[in-house]
């Protein structure tokens, strides 16, 4: 064995990678082992999302495995449960508080820590850059989120250090930042007790919508198989280390960088009338998107790719009047059709069509659909569905 590592070294002039290579595959494995039912392409669509971007939101259907997956994935890539925190969002939280804690005014030098723990998690995180940290925000808009997150979302674009106190208070540090190994995960249920989010938000992460199909219920009333997600904790930790390295680098470059380059350009003529048009940061994390789909072992094509693309980072800041969206609802639905002049029928369902067969963006296209019904019955639609 040293006398074949000796000839690579003289070879290829350097040591042989032995970081353990992490795929797609590995966590979905190990899930279903688990009990957990995780649709495969929802596995691809979450961790290449959260290493295109380490602000991800999960939206959809209540009870439709949100909080689940996050929690699934924390478990099983981070070593100790010390590496996650699952904090319930509260309908009263108006401003940081309950995320960064405050100084005590009533005892000069002290601090109060949030009973949350994401000061610990943060202070952990900056310290281990090496491994990942999890913060899962569970009902992530029953407040309003600009309120209480807006350090996050300025620490995460800028780098700059949060300050939490002037330097008197001695029991944590007067500044901290928000470190490139902490993975941020936000559920998000739609109904008449939550809140919107502003485009501010949306730009900053990508939004992964769930729903359960009718052969996905049938097999879960089917099956008497018990999910035992406790099995999960720590059996991808030895990926770690390269979970971390791909978000921080980026991936490999982008095998349909030029594909989904011109792409982007045609989308981005289609959503500027109604001023959702994306900008450079959008851009960038749709190709580091593609990139990183492929270095987890996935072959998606490209249109695969780009359907995911408009499903999380393009679609989600579409909102407005019918006057404002129709023609670009329509627009965007030519575009993902192979044969545009079937898009009426589609929307009006006159004609059954198999979406597989003649639409690229099969995907978008069917959201872009419930967009569309609830703008002719409403006068007004967005990406988010009661």
């Amino acid at each position: 064995m040293q006398k074949i590592l000796d000839i690579y070294r003289t070879t290829i002039g350097q040591e042989p990678d032995k970081t353990p290579r992490l795929t797609c595959e590995l966590f979905y494995r190990d899930a279903l082992e688990c009990g957990l039912r995780i649709d495969h392409d929802m596995v691809i669509r979450f961790m290449a999302a959260l290493i295109a971007k380490p602000f991800v939101i999960l939206t959809g259907l209540s009870g439709a495995g949100k909080t689940r997956l996050a929690q699934a994935f924390a478990q099983w890539i981070c070593e100790s449960e010390e590496q996650f925190c699952l904090v319930p969002v509260g309908a009263d939280w108006t401003n940081r508080e309950p995320l960064l804690g405050f100084p005590n005014a009533l005892e000069p030098g002290q601090y109060v820590r949030p009973e949350s723990g994401v000061v610990d998690l943060l202070t952990a995180a900056d310290t281990n850059p090496a491994k990942p940290y999890f913060l899962i925000l569970d009902e992530m808009n029953l407040s309003h989120v600009e309120r209480y997150f807006a350090d996050f979302l300025s620490g995460m674009e800028s780098g700059e250090r949060i300050r939490l106190h002037n330097g008197s208070a001695g029991n944590v540090p007067a500044r901290i930042r928000v470190p490139s190994n902490l993975f941020i995960v936000g559920t998000v249920n739609i109904d008449e007790t939550t809140y919107m989010f502003s485009p501010k938000v949306l730009d900053r992460a990508s939004v992964i919508e769930f729903s359960i199909s009718r052969a996905q219920m049938q097999d879960f009333l089917e099956s008497d198989l018990k999910a035992d997600p406790g099995g999960l904790i720590g059996a991808g930790g030895q990926w770690a280390t390269s979970f971390v390295e791909m978000a921080r680098t980026g991936g490999t470059e982008s095998p349909y960088r030029e594909k989904i380059g011109n792409e982007l350009l045609a989308l981005f003529e289609i959503l500027k009338p109604a001023g959702a048009e994306f900008g450079f940061r959008s851009a960038t994390e749709i190709l580091r998107f593609s990139a990183i789909v492929h270095q987890l072992g996935s072959r998606w094509p490209v249109q695969k790719i780009m359907d995911a693309a408009l499903m999380q980072k393009l679609l989600p800041k579409i909102y407005g009047s019918r006057r404002k969206l129709e023609p670009v609802l329509k627009a965007l639905g030519r575009r993902c059709l192979t044969d545009p002049d079937m898009l009426d029928d589609y929307l009006s369902d006159k004609k059954e069509i198999v979406l597989s067969q003649v639409a690229g963006y099969p995907m978008a296209l069917e959201k872009i659909r419930r967009i569309y019904r609830n703008l002719i019955d409403h006068g007004f639609a967005s990406y988010a569905e009661a």
